[in-house]
């Protein structure tokens, strides 16, 4: 059963079925000790095959899961609480004001959106805009 979650402060909809998409990589963050999977939706994954991810097509969703780094007595690191889940939905048009992607962000197992308003998406663009050169995407496919 899915919980019922608030949308994030731009509108965004929380999508319980990125749970069921495949992935498609995975990355650590060191500047917040997480641990990420990236889940991608069949717009995505039929991309990824036919390499057309520069720019990824309108409709490709992708899902950023994320645990706190858990490091056990030997130092070897595993996934630990969940921190966050993220979306980066693309629709060149729509999206047009946020580098053709829209973001959204909820923290916690009880899932709460995250920013105060819909300007939090800055800081989304904020880092990615350094990623023209791949559609403003980070962490390419496996």
């Amino acid at each position: 059963m899915t919980p019922n979650v608030a949308p994030a402060p731009n509108g965004i909809a929380f999508l319980p079925e990125y749970k069921n998409w495949k992935a498609i990589s995975s990355t650590e963050r060191f500047d917040n000790q997480t641990l990420r999977q990236i889940l991608g939706n069949d717009v995505a994954v039929k991309a990824i095959a036919e390499n057309h991810i520069n720019p990824w097509p309108d409709g490709t969703v992708f899902a950023k899961v994320a645990w706190l780094e858990q490091a056990d007595e030997k130092g070897r690191v595993r996934a630990g609480a969940f921190f966050q889940v993220e979306f980066m939905i693309r629709d060149s048009k729509k999206y047009a004001e946020t580098l053709g992607w829209g973001w959204a962000r909820w923290r916690g197992a009880d899932l709460k959106p995250y920013g105060k308003d819909s300007n939090f998406s800055s800081e989304c663009t904020g880092c990615h805009e350094l990623l023209a050169n791949a559609n403003y995407v980070f962490t390419m496919p496996i």
